[in-house]
């Protein structure tokens, strides 16, 4: 695995997760012909999944050869753990006119150096409550936890029983995609017919 502190190994291309207080970077280079430093600047801007008065920007360093996007630990700190949206912005230095160029998101994790930290996401929790409830052992905050609106106490045992199988596909498909992502074998039997 090479440095990745070091500028000279950033990767190409935006990451898909960041860990709330890591330092992280990357380079584009996919737009360095058309849009060259000497004239033209490039800024990330995201915005959590929800909205919210707070909005992520980032500015790239502008090298000969590719724009480079850090992003210090003490910056990361402060990401709310969640889904952003962002869309990648490039501005005529000459002009001030700009224009979106691509778009994407990135999930922010939380740091499990946070003692308060819980490593589960979201549909692992729901799962885990709506199970608590089915077995009969709620405590009071989770029997008025609400999904979609609609409190759980109100829910009756069938729609318990659909939203947990609901949130059982959730989770097997993440940890299926995070199996795939490292490399590991999924379980899952490709059938074919010759």
């Amino acid at each position: 695995m090479a440095n990745l502190f070091d500028v000279a190994n950033a990767p190409e291309g935006e990451p898909e997760i960041i860990v709330v207080g890591d330092f992280i970077q990357w380079k584009r280079t996919d737009f360095l012909t058309d849009y060259p430093p000497s004239l033209y600047s490039a800024e990330y801007v995201a915005r959590i999944t929800g909205g919210g008065a707070s909005e992520i920007k980032l500015a790239a360093t502008e090298y000969s050869d590719k724009y480079l996007f850090t992003i210090s630990s003490a910056t990361s700190a402060t990401f709310t753990a969640g889904v952003y949206h962002w869309q990648l912005e490039i501005v005529q230095t000459a002009t001030g006119n700009r224009i979106v160029i691509d778009r994407g998101s990135f999930e922010a994790i939380i740091d499990l150096d946070d003692n308060q930290a819980d490593p589960r996401g979201h549909a692992e929790i729901m799962l885990a409550k709506i199970e608590t409830i089915l077995e009969g052992k709620a405590d009071a905050d989770v029997s008025s936890y609400s999904i979609n609106g609609r409190s759980l106490s109100k829910l009756s045992p069938q729609e318990l029983m659909e939203w947990r199988d609901y949130y059982r596909k959730e989770v097997n498909a993440h940890n299926r995609r995070e199996r795939i992502r490292r490399g590991k074998p999924t379980n899952s039997t490709i059938l074919m017919r010759f």
